[in-house]
């Protein structure tokens, strides 16, 4: 192998330019040439490519996002688009390809995959929804940025007795609200996994104002049963004894820079997915097994969708 490429693709996450600096690094330590793809798989089918060298990579490890930049592309869902892709793959002489992203990433890997082209993928996402892997990219820095405003908004919950209905991110998986409900001390969580009724939610604030509580604190997953204004609005009409207020966190969880966590994680796996190409594998993704990095097959972990562990759910209902 002579020539590597990588690109991020789907929704971008702190750590990604961590991932494709050690990339770039380590595949021009062990003598070959990288190519970064812009835009992901639209970047592909366009031919947006260039080689990239050290000092092109030079001061991105601590910035968010993703230096490459990163689309959607539904074109690359078609056999036509994805022979197209394999087409400019060639054109480049790209003969090993790290992907950098999350599920729909990984299943893009997987049909170049299945066409021949040695992939490797490195798992991008915030919701931390992605099988077999311990933690994604992006998530611990998300978590940190999740626990910032429950703290902020804590204080002013507390000053004014509010209830405040926080929702976070996590259509599938409720990860981010359960562990930001953990450690930020919330009264209740909303999440996929766990459907609930409104009066729920309504017993729990009641029960925060009987108790003396001067708050009360909801977190709620984007993906939850019920949506954050049709809970506020249940709880408004049944005139619960505290005032309620919104607060939606929206992308300012995506960004930001990443932690330290998310900067050792991203060079390890950019480390590791560069050395898995050079010993032959491919359609792999590069996972976190508690401290180790461990190559999973992309299929397997595509193939289910992962759930908020119970533990996690069972500490929730003893600290909360």
């Amino acid at each position: 192998m002579r020539c590597i490429g990588v690109m991020t693709s789907g929704g971008d996450s702190p750590g990604m330019n961590a991932a494709i600096r050690a990339v770039v690094r380590t595949g021009i330590a062990k003598g070959l040439t990288v190519k970064a793809i812009r835009r992901g798989f639209a970047g592909l089918l366009d031919g947006d490519i260039r080689e990239m060298g050290v000092r092109d990579v030079s001061g991105i490890i601590q910035r968010g996002g993703t230096v490459l930049q990163t689309a959607r592309c539904p074109e690359f869902k078609d056999p036509k688009g994805q022979r197209l892709g394999l087409r400019r793959l060639n054109e480049e002489d790209i003969e090993g390809l790290v992907v950098i992203g999350g599920d729909g990433s990984l299943r893009g890997g997987l049909a170049l995959h299945n066409l021949g082209v040695p992939v490797v993928g490195v798992p991008g996402s915030i919701d931390n929804d992605i099988a077999d892997t311990d933690m994604s990219l992006g998530v611990d820095t998300a978590l940190n940025t999740i626990l910032r405003a429950l703290d902020a908004l804590r204080d002013t919950a507390a000053s004014h007795e509010r209830a405040f209905l926080i929702e976070v991110m996590g259509r599938k998986c409720g990860y981010l609200a359960t562990v930001g409900g953990i450690l930020g001390g919330a009264e209740m969580i909303a999440i996929p996994e766990r459907p609930f009724a409104l009066e729920d939610v309504a017993d729990v604030v009641q029960d925060a104002y009987i108790k003396g509580k001067n708050h009360a604190l909801i977190v709620v997953a984007e993906g939850a049963n019920h949506g954050i204004s049709e809970i506020a609005d249940f709880l408004r009409e049944h005139q619960v004894d505290f005032e309620v207020r919104v607060t939606i966190l929206g992308h300012v969880q995506r960004g930001g820079r990443p932690s330290a966590f998310d900067r050792q994680l991203g060079t390890r796996m950019g480390v590791a997915a560069v050395k898995e190409l050079l010993a032959g594998s491919s359609g792999v993704m590069i996972a976190l097994s508690g401290r180790k990095m461990t190559p999973v097959s992309i299929e397997e972990a595509t193939g289910r969708q992962r759930e908020v562990s119970g533990e996690f759910l069972e500490i929730f209902s003893y600290v909360s």
